[in-house]
């Protein structure tokens, strides 16, 4: 239902998602690197100003306020950014980022308030729920549900990303009543919920995951209706030319996926 766009700037690649076009945003790809979210945001905006945070798997949701209120003398300390995982907007013409391989970069907006977040859901942060607390930061400030508009990015996909079962049973509890203690019932829950984000993998042990699809669902079980979310056809770990994958090479690289409130 909704389109996803390859746009350049400079002859360089990012996307953007039709869910989310009447924002100024972009999935970026690697060949930005090793562009900052500062530079990064003149593609979109000549006037926003840029937030970004430093990534720490959890589910801390700041707002740049409170990212000032944190580090008011940035620009001076060794690590301007203060540890989360996602942003919430609090002004106009603010830019937050959010940076991935292989992990899931998320975007929402309101298109009543025009506010925004950015949000970086690896499978820790989606065991803890990273996107519900983001929009639990929304809601507080103003936002309503049916007014949420949400893109996730290129991310690995589910068909490729192996993981232990105790992974996949701690990643699933947030969507189903499962037990990460009890493997064995664990899993054959998550493998019976429809479209379920849990696959078989022949290696004993493992299951294959689609992160995004347990995002989907938790946003699902908020009261979200499916046709507010969108997820891109684009893996991370099988397209190289575009994206950097930690699965893939082991390199700590990264693409930036960012979006300005309005």
């Amino acid at each position: 239902m909704y389109t996803w766009h390859w746009h350049t700037w400079n002859d360089l690649p990012y996307l953007t998602c039709s869910l989310l076009e009447s924002w100024q945003h972009g999935f970026f790809t690697q060949q930005y690197a090793p562009r900052p979210p500062s530079e990064l945001t003149r593609v979109l905006h000549d006037t926003a100003i840029a937030y970004r945070v430093k990534q720490v798997h959890g589910n801390t949701v700041l707002t740049p306020l409170e990212i000032a209120a944190t580090q008011p003398d940035a620009e001076e300390t060794d690590n301007p950014h203060p540890p989360a995982d996602g942003l919430v907007t609090n002004q106009n013409e603010q830019a937050v980022w959010v940076c991935s391989a292989d992990c899931t970069p998320v975007l929402i907006a309101d298109e009543a308030t025009g506010q925004v977040a950015a949000i970086h859901a690896g499978w820790r942060g989606t065991a803890l729920k990273i996107v519900p607390e983001a929009i639990a930061r929304m809601q507080a400030a103003g936002s309503k549900l049916e007014h949420l508009r949400i893109a996730m990015g290129p991310a690995i996909a589910g068909e490729v990303y192996q993981v232990s079962e105790h992974v996949a049973a701690e990643v699933g509890a947030s969507i189903a009543p499962v037990d990460p203690a009890n493997l064995n019932d664990a899993i054959s829950t998550l493998h019976a919920i429809p479209n379920s984000p849990v696959l078989p993998d022949p290696e004993p042990g493992r299951v294959k995951l689609d992160v995004r699809r347990v995002n989907a669902l938790q946003l699902e079980q908020l009261g979200i209706h499916p046709e507010q979310i969108a997820i891109a056809p684009h893996c991370t770990y099988q397209d190289p030319e575009n994206f950097f994958s930690y699965r893939r090479s082991k390199q700590r690289k990264a693409q930036w996926s960012g979006i300005i409130s309005r």
